[in-house]
């Protein structure tokens, strides 16, 4: 990217300030973001303080050595006794820490004394197992409670968990073993998908064919399909039923691993994150407590991720339960049995706090408003969005469908490497704008610089830098000080980067724009996939749409788009008059640079299984070139629906 670091296309006028009774009674006020500027360090110690320390820390922060970090310094806890048993000697046993809904309909509903026995049960399992302190366990789970149990018992002997999404393929899988060496692996016999059984057995038996250092499987019986057995496996009904509820949580160093999450790496190996305790668990509690102005006593919270990614790490396990919080997990796809099923959800447990992805929002704008309208979502106080930019048209939606045009709307950024949310909005203080961000929240101190690494003013773009060390932060790829310090200390000096654009609009506050990767140089301007892509949503016959750049013989690059309508959008939107509108629309909305070449109409767009659209792919289709891997698709069979679409490509000016 030139210095011209990113064209600021995207004008967004529309304020949502923050319901007076929240802000009457919110956990953050203004004054916080002043406090934590005269001092970062003192106020991240009185958030360590939130939690419950064996032995008081001697330091807050050790930056001697950047950019590997150390928080507070000599302090002791246990991050499963701060999640569980601390809130079952406060007398708050009773309260439930998870309702948990399968896909067929099954529930189960655990308090925290319930959670309590069933963690020291598998944490007493895992030791029968021969599973140490600084050992590593791998988990392949589906969204049931045993997953959540598992990452705990690992917590509290000192085990550093790497847990998969239950959806990886067998050499998936065997790479991310392999590479943390893990010595046992819990799984179950299969997942509900669907309205049906999908095993997960077989694939671990594949994975684990090659992995020597795995001693045991440990597998859940949750489908009852036949799988094989091995001398390695052990049923979990078998073990861990039949140990003692007492088990002794004792107090690990602050700075030891509590666990693994390996990225999904689109090319090369991936990339195995590490987060320790004490400055992952402060920022992820504080987090929860701040952005969702979380009122333990009163709030149901669901955040609709997969534990898999680090979403479910940060804000369905830690952040959650180390808050004493009432949660709900759900087991399946948001279209099992009907399209209804999330709304059905949150009517049926009167859920306050709702914590969504953008790819999922858009997937309901093109199912159509009717279907949430049937639902009761009044006990909903506020909602969140995750896991890329939001689109102005999405949020505005998001806010009058599904928050009743009262609820607040954070729209959080942060990474699997942040380990916590780093730029959001406050729900009490924040005037919400749809699609920005807005800014890094109080002890975070981020900027956005141009390609010298100089702050861009207000109005300009460039890339989104964290300047100063923050408690959650990875602490090296595992395995790999090197890698560490080359993905993400070396484009600039001192700053933490990486990979995002972002923009500063005329207040000082940040839109994210995407991957600096997906950036397209039209005619030498540096223009954001994102904005084109909210540019085409903010059209009433568009549902979704992603964009990509292609080879250019005349503009160096052009701008290429697959549209997804919605559904209601009528039976005109195949032909050249529907492409022709929406390349008007674009040039309308953002400058006449911003108009695609060519506009694809598509039944979908392929997603990682995390949600996110892999433009990699569409710019393969875009230069007509061989697809790459395609493994990490939710379904590849996406991208023969899209390649044929091809002849009907429009292509102009």
């Amino acid at each position: 990217m030139s210095q011209e670091t990113l064209s600021n296309l995207l004008q967004e006028n529309r304020r949502f300030a923050p319901p007076p009774e929240l802000a009457a009674s919110a956990n953050v006020t203004a004054q916080t973001y002043e406090e934590a500027a005269a001092d970062r360090l003192g106020f991240w110690e009185r958030q360590a303080e939130r939690l419950t320390w064996a032995k008081p820390w001697n330091e807050v922060l050790d930056w001697s050595n950047p950019p590997f970090a150390k928080w507070f310094v000599g302090g002791e806890l246990n991050v499963a006794y701060n999640c569980v048993d601390r809130h079952v000697e406060a007398g708050l046993g009773d309260r439930v820490a998870y309702h948990w809904e399968g896909e067929p309909g099954d529930t189960r509903t655990l308090t925290y004394a319930d959670l309590q026995r069933e963690v020291a049960k598998a944490a007493n399992a895992l030791l029968e197992l021969g599973v140490r302190k600084g050992d590593r366990v791998a988990i392949y789970l589906p969204m049931i409670p045993e997953l959540p149990i598992s990452m705990l018992a690992c917590a509290r002997i000192g085990a550093t968990h790497s847990v998969v999404f239950a959806g990886f393929s067998a050499e998936a899988l065997r790479t991310r073993i392999a590479d943390a060496q893990a010595k046992v692996v819990i799984t179950a016999d299969g997942q509900n998908r669907r309205g049906k059984h999908a095993a997960l057995k077989p694939t671990v038996d594949d994975a684990v064919a090659s992995t020597p250092d795995v001693e045991h499987v440990l597998v859940v019986r949750r489908t009852g399909q036949e799988v094989a057995h091995h001398e390695r496996d052990v049923w979990w009904h078998d073990l861990v039923e039949r140990q003692s509820t007492e088990h002794t949580a004792e107090p690990h160093d602050a700075e030891h691993p509590l666990y693994i999450l390996y990225t999904s790496g689109t090319t090369g190996k991936p990339k195995g994150i590490l987060h320790t305790s004490g400055g992952y668990l402060t920022q992820v509690a504080y987090t929860h407590h701040a952005v969702f102005d979380l009122k333990p006593e009163t709030d149901v919270y669901w955040c609709s991720a997969d534990i898999g990614w680090v979403t479910g790490h940060s804000y369905i396990v830690y952040g959650p339960l180390a808050n004493g919080a009432t949660s709900v997990i759900y087991e399946g796809t948001p279209d099992t049995p009907h399209q209804g099923r999330w709304w059905e959800i949150i009517e049926k447990y009167k859920v306050t706090l709702f914590y969504t992805a953008p790819t999922a929002i858009r997937t309901f704008m093109k199912w159509g408003e009717e279907i949430p309208a049937r639902h009761d979502l009044s006990s909903l106080r506020l909602i969140g969005s995750v896991g890329e930019p939001i689109n102005p048209e999405a949020y505005v939606w998001y806010r009058e469908r599904i928050g009743a045009g009262r609820c607040p709307v954070v729209d959080t950024w942060w990474q699997t490497e942040t380990g916590g949310i780093m730029v959001s909005p406050l729900p009490g203080v924040t005037e919400g704008k749809p699609g920005a961000a807005m800014r890094p929240l109080p002890g975070i101190v981020a900027d956005v610089v141009d390609d010298q690494g100089q702050s861009v003013p207000n109005g300009g773009g460039g890339f989104l830098v964290v300047k100063e060390p923050w408690p959650s932060m990875l602490r090296t790829i595992w395995g790999d000080d090197e890698r560490y310090v080359k993905t993400y200390w070396s484009r600039f000096e001192g700053m933490y980067f990486a990979g995002d654009g972002a923009k500063k609009d005329d207040d000082g506050d940040f839109w994210l724009l995407g991957r600096v990767d997906d950036v397209m140089l039209v005619s030498g301007h540096n223009i954001s996939t994102t904005e084109v892509e909210s540019a085409l949503v903010s059209h009433p016959k568009v549902a979704e749409a992603a964009v990509t750049g292609a080879t250019d013989p005349v503009t160096g690059q052009a701008i290429v788009a697959f549209v997804i309508p919605r559904g209601n959008a009528g039976a005109d939107v195949d032909g050249e008059e529907f492409v022709a509108e929406l390349r008007d629309h674009v040039a309308k909305t953002l400058g006449p640079i911003a108009k695609p070449r060519q506009i694809m109409v598509v039944p979908e767009l392929p997603k990682t299984r995390s949600g996110k659209i892999m433009r990699r792919l569409l710019r393969d289709v875009a230069e007509n070139r061989s697809l790459g891997d395609v493994t990490t698709l939710t379904d590849s069979s996406v991208m023969d629906l899209i390649s044929t679409k091809l002849p009907s490509a429009k292509s102009e000016d």
